[in-house]
This record gives structure tokens, C-alpha cells and sequence, in this order.
């Protein structure tokens, strides 16, 4: 090999070492970098609100009211629409989807969800300024204690002041546990083509032991007793546990089917005729008594002036929750465009928050 060869080589080794030890050296670089901003993150997330002051806009429309955090939820209020300028207020409140407890976007937060509409419920029911609910209801229905915690929290709304009314407004399907929040409403009000009712409970479970037979999987299960494991997959539910589930199953209808015929006034022989889970037509619905009125939104509006028995112009707000760096940390999903252009710019943020029904 001459020397002119050798030389050419050595270069060429030289330059792919220095290559890789370049990327190397980069790729070092950006795991420290990542490993950086992930431990930053976590320590911000880490810190409580009140450590962070300067972190949150804390602008708010309402003035500062009594009750902790949890009684009185810290939720900003956006004009919606109606006179801006009346002494006359009420909360539009939504529930959309299945009526669910959770603490992410796939198990039931987020605007609409029956967490927020809780936390909207409790907001309102604190401030003595709100007269009125609209309630607006698209779900098909849900757990059957959040719906009774929903239907609960719309009653202490009622009495935490006099003259208090609820209006609620169906969407596409307000059925099942969607009915059973309606029903603390003063007054039901029903689009055209809304479908309702679907009153009862269920209890369902997939038994699929002649199949796990099949494919050589048995079924071992330590217990205390010999119903712990009702509902087993692998194990067929005896006469005696069936009895004792339906059992279960009835009461809670019975305890559906007083609420429709106490909130509705109707006889309990006529309810239970109507609750066998079949759905109904808005007109069919009202004509069953199920709900009042078949119309639109203006319809709810007029119905919420009747029961306030005044003609002034009604002031309508929402809540929207306070955005803040560390909520960005903690929930990304939760923030839009508008939560960030607050962030990054802050000031006055009305025109942000009023959204539309979704």
C-alpha cells in the first residue's frame, strides 16, 4: 500500500470518528436537555397555587365570596348573553356525555362534563346574586350516584334562596341518568327531536367460562365469602346471587320511578307503566307528563322570565375555570388557543370565554 493510500485512509477514519463522536455528544446533549425541562415540569407541577402568585391571572368578574375551595369552587364567570347590565342573573350550566365521576379528559372533565357541571352548580348556589339554572342537558344517562349527587346539589341550589327556579333544556338525548337530573328542574323544556326517558337501571356483566374451558384458562379466586366474586367472568352467577342483585336493582328503580312521580306528579302505577326503559319522542314525552314544553332555546329563556315572575332582562352568565401555568403543567389537554393567549398576554378576557353550546 503506498504512502499516498494510507494517508487518504487515516483521513477518512479520522472524519467518521469525529462524525460520531459529534452525534453522540448531540444526542448526549438533548437527553440532558430533556431530562432538564421534564424535572422542571415536575417541579413546578409539584408546587401548590398559593406558593405561585405571580403565576396566575387572578382577574375575576365576581367579587371574592365566602366558603372554601371545595363549597365554593374558584371559577371565572363570563357574560353569556341577555343584558349585561341586569341585576337579574343566571348561570347557563351544561352536561354533555355520559354523567361520570373522574379526574381526566377520558373519565369525565373537562366543559360539560358532570364534574364541571357540579363544580358550576356549587359556584352558583354560593352566589346569592344568581335567581336562576338553565340546565342544559345532552347525555344519555351515566352512574346513577352522580346523577343523584347532580339532582342533590340542583335542590340545595333551590333552597339556598328564595324565589330560586330551574329551567333544564334537552339536547339530542336526555335519557336515563340525563332524565334523573331533569328532574330537579321546574320546569323541562324539550327540542323537537329530542329523545328522553330510557327510565330504569341495569346491571351487566360478560359470563365466559365455556369459552375459557375451551382455550385451557381456569378460574382461581381466593374469597371471603361465597358471593364476593358475584359477576366472576369465569364462574356462572347462581340463582341465589341473581335474586340478590335484582333485589338491589329494584330498589334503585323504585327510587327512580318515586322521584319521576314526586317531581312530575303523576301516579306511581302510571310511572312504573312508563318505566320499563323505553325512550320517547319530545311530544310523547309530554304528553306522558314526562316533561312541560316542546321548543327551543328562546322557549327555556321564556320559561325561566314566567317562574321568575319578571320582566326585566335577564342577565346570563357561565363558568369557565381559571387557567394557569401550573393547570398547563398538570392538564395540557385542557388548554385551547384562548387559555394561552390569557397566559401569554392577560387582561381583559371576556370575548376568550364566551363560547358556544357545543
Amino acid at each position: 500500500m503506498n504512502e499516498s493510500t494510507e494517508s487518504t485512509q487515516k483521513t477518512r477514519r479520522r472524519k467518521h470518528g469525529c462524525g460520531l463522536g459529534c452525534l453522540v455528544a448531540f444526542l448526549v446533549c438533548c437527553l440532558g436537555i430533556a431530562i432538564l425541562v421534564a424535572a422542571g415540569i415536575f417541579m413546578v407541577a409539584s408546587i401548590e397555587d398559593s406558593d405561585l402568585p405571580g403565576l396566575r391571572h387572578l382577574a375575576s368578574s365576581t367579587p371574592t365570596l365566602e366558603g372554601g375551595l371545595d363549597e365554593n369552587p374558584r371559577l371565572r364567570e363570563v357574560w353569556s348573553m341577555g343584558d349585561n347590565g341586569s341585576d337579574v342573573k343566571v348561570a347557563r350550566i351544561p352536561i354533555r356525555g355520559a354523567i361520570m365521576p373522574g379526574d381526566s379528559v377520558w373519565r369525565g372533565e373537562g366543559d360539560g362534563s358532570a364534574v364541571s357541571a357540579l363544580r358550576a352548580i356549587r359556584r352558583a348556589t354560593w352566589d346569592k346574586d344568581v335567581r336562576a339554572i338553565l340546565l342544559e342537558i345532552d347525555s344519555p344517562g351515566g352512574g346513577i350516584t352522580m346523577s343523584d349527587q347532580i339532582y342533590h346539589a340542583l335542590n340545595v341550589f333551590r333552597m339556598a334562596g328564595e324565589g330560586r327556579v330551574i329551567v333544564a333544556l334537552m339536547g339530542d338525548l336526555c335519557a336515563s341518568g340525563g332524565y334523573y337530573v331533569a328532574l330537579a328542574a321546574d320546569k323541562i323544556v324539550a327540542h323537537p327531536t329530542t329523545l328522553t326517558g330510557s327510565i330504569g337501571v341495569l346491571m351487566s356483566s360478560v359470563n365466559v367460562r365455556e369459552l375459557a374451558e375451551r382455550l385451557g384458562i381456569r378460574d382461581v379466586t381466593i374469597k371471603s365469602g361465597e358471593n364476593k366474586d358475584m359477576l366472576n367472568p369465569l364462574r356462572d352467577l347462581t340463582p341465589a346471587q341473581a335474586a340478590m342483585l335484582q333485589q338491589v336493582i329494584d330498589a334503585m328503580h323504585s327510587r327512580f320511578v318515586g322521584l319521576v312521580a314526586l317531581r312530575r306528579e303523576l301516579p306511581e302505577e302510571k310511572v312504573r307503566e312508563l318505566a320499563d326503559g323505553r325512550v320517547f319522542l319530545a311530544e310523547a314525552a309530554r304528553e306522558a307528563g314526562l316533561i312541560d314544553k316542546v321548543g327551543y332555546h328562546e322557549l327555556a329563556v321564556e320559561q325561566v322570565h314566567e317562574l321568575l315572575k319578571i320582566e326585566e332582562p335577564l342577565h346570563f352568565i357561565r363558568y369557565a375555570e381559571e387557567p394557569s401555568w401550573i393547570e398547563l403543567f398538570r392538564r395540557p389537554r385542557r388548554f385551547g388557543t384562548a387559555e394561552l393567549r390569557q397566559l401569554l398576554h392577560g387582561g381583559d378576557t371576556r370575548l376568550l370565554y364566551q363560547w358556544a353550546p357545543r
